[in-house]
């Protein structure tokens, strides 16, 4: 979700580097190629047969289970390289430059594929084994244009409230007392603030990309045909329901002294050691935390001090956010042999190894079929058995995911007007629609 204004320029300059550099997308059918694309056999031998694997840095390990497994398998070679940050910049232009691996950790949203200009770069997984395995949700995600360009190999994030259970308790609240739209769980702030000396937020405006999760809370009312129109240029993030969001968080939760007093300079860890403390009640994140709360404290510890509701506009719901490390994409080398290995390795992913992948990882399940292993913490259960009715985060319905936590940096430093950043969004998403050829713009 950290992006930079120049990142995301340099983005858009490799993806139009990549256009100028390929043919037109058109003359593939990638239905038609899908359907020709020969069946593979997860535990086919593939002794000699080595492949690519690009990863972030944050990720650089989360693959290496699957990976050892599969070599024993098959007898492949599985080769990863991370890329140094920032990941979402530095990829297309490695891209750009004609470097190209057989597969890549990548974010499977209709905002971040096109960055990698899949209809011309990627195979088609319409018709692979995995594919009827998924869950609802997790099917959504890795299409673009009717194509499937994208595995799905863990859950996308999930954005709700984590709170620590002794604040509750002094507080006198209980899970009775969740609430069931955004205003009731500003009104659950207060309740905090006037009875405890707790923070009723942690707001890590220091490190700026968590600020955008208070305002995506409240856009969860707007309908799939807003989402449409804003892809085809006839919306506009200067809508007044997005400018009423950003005002209600300036005023109603900062303005209102919900967050702590150095919520200008809060940061994603801080957040997360003021929540176990005790110092802050609250915590709206995506599921980055609570991996943050796994990698310092035990299950038995979790559980007794943390939780975790959702929580949207108008209804209890939660709202999902993919991230790179859901999604895994296979290229169009032009190396057949390589392409099918890499497609086995994810019938393999998805298919035999991924019991063991999940028990290692310590993570929830994308398939229904395949239970999700013991000894996780409650909040990690109750963030998986939110997904199926979670509404997605603008990252899974714009084209384009512009720098909402940019702005609203400038807001709490004191720069931009609820007005001006919404202007500053719709600016930016316009300058990055039209620079991909997105139709309207």
């Amino acid at each position: 979700m950290k992006r930079t204004s120049a990142a995301l320029a340099l983005i858009c300059a490799g993806a139009l580097t990549l256009t100028a550099g390929c043919s037109d997308s058109s003359v593939i059918d990638h239905a038609d190629e899908a359907a020709r694309m020969t069946p593979v056999d997860p535990l086919g031998d593939l002794s000699g047969v080595t492949l690519t694997l690009w990863t972030a840095q944050s990720t650089a390990t989360a693959a290496a289970p699957v990976i050892e497994a599969f070599e024993a398998a098959t007898g492949a070679s599985v080769r990863t390289e991370a890329i140094p940050d920032l990941y979402e910049q530095n990829v297309p232009t490695r891209l750009a430059a004609g470097d190209m691996p057989d597969l890549l950790f990548w974010q499977p949203s209709i905002s971040t594929l096109p960055f990698i200009h899949p209809q011309r770069h990627l195979l088609p997984l319409d018709n692979e084994p995995w594919v009827a395995e998924l869950g609802p949700t997790e099917a959504s995600l890795g299409v673009l244009d009717g194509t499937r360009f994208a595995a799905v190999v863990s859950s996308p994030a999930m954005l709700g409230v984590y709170y620590n259970k002794a604040v509750f308790a002094e507080a006198g609240l209980s899970e009775a007392d969740f609430p069931h739209s955004y205003d009731e769980l500003l009104q659950l702030g207060h309740t905090v603030r006037d009875r405890t000396d707790a923070a009723p937020f942690y707001e890590a405006g220091g490190d700026q990309w968590p600020l955008q999760w208070q305002v995506q809370a409240q856009l969860t009312d707007l309908p799939d045909t807003w989402w449409e129109g804003l892809n085809r240029n006839e919306e506009h993030w200067t809508d007044p329901v997005v400018v009423d969001a950003i005002t209600t968080y300036r005023d109603e939760l900062l303005g209102a002294g919900l967050a702590q007093d150095d919520y200008r300079t809060g940061t994603f860890t801080g957040q997360a050691e003021a929540l176990w403390e005790g110092h802050a009640a609250m915590a709206l994140n995506v599921t980055a935390l609570q991996t943050l709360f796994q990698a310092q404290h035990t299950t038995a510890e979790i559980d007794a001090t943390i939780g975790w509701f959702p929580v949207a506009n108008s209804d209890a719901r939660g709202l999902y956010s993919p991230d790179q490390a859901n999604g895994v994409v296979a290229f169009r080398t032009g190396d057949e042999t390589r392409q099918n290995a890499a497609r086995q390795f994810l019938a393999y992913w998805l298919g035999p190894g991924y019991p063991d992948y999940l028990d290692a990882r310590k993570i929830t399940s994308v398939q229904p079929a395949v239970p999700t292993p013991d000894g996780l913490p409650r909040i990690a259960l109750d963030q998986l058995a939110a997904l199926p009715q979670a509404h997605g985060v603008f990252q899974a319905k714009a084209i384009v995911a512009p720098e909402l936590h940019t702005g609203l940096a400038e807001l709490i430093y004191g720069g931009k007007s609820p007005e001006a950043v919404a202007q500053f969004v719709d600016d930016q998403f316009s300058e990055i629609a039209q620079a991909q050829g997105a139709a309207g713009f």
